[in-house]
């Protein structure tokens, strides 16, 4: 079973591969999925737009696979959630 998180970083995987959504495993390597610099370049702007994030660079060139990706961008989306109540000062 998957979450809404997973089922989206799947789903802006296969746009950006252009492939069919069953062609991407929640254990799929980025090497399996024959995702090269570009298409990383490309999937982490797609992340990044639809959670309203930013990756740093060092932690995308770390990620390696669909797991890594959707822990890496739960425990942001976690450290992001709790610091935007009203009144924040920053």
């Amino acid at each position: 079973m998957t979450d809404n998180i997973t089922e989206k970083v799947l789903d802006l995987i296969a746009s950006v591969k252009r492939v069919p959504r069953e062609k991407v495993s929640i254990n799929s390597t980025f090497e399996e999925l024959a995702m090269d610099s570009l298409d990383a370049i490309n999937l982490m702007f797609e992340i990044e737009s639809a959670f309203d994030i930013s990756v740093p660079d060092d932690v995308a060139n770390s990620i390696t696979s669909v797991p890594q990706l959707v822990e890496k961008l739960k425990e942001m989306l976690s450290v992001k959630a709790p610091s935007s109540p009203q009144g924040t000062q920053e």
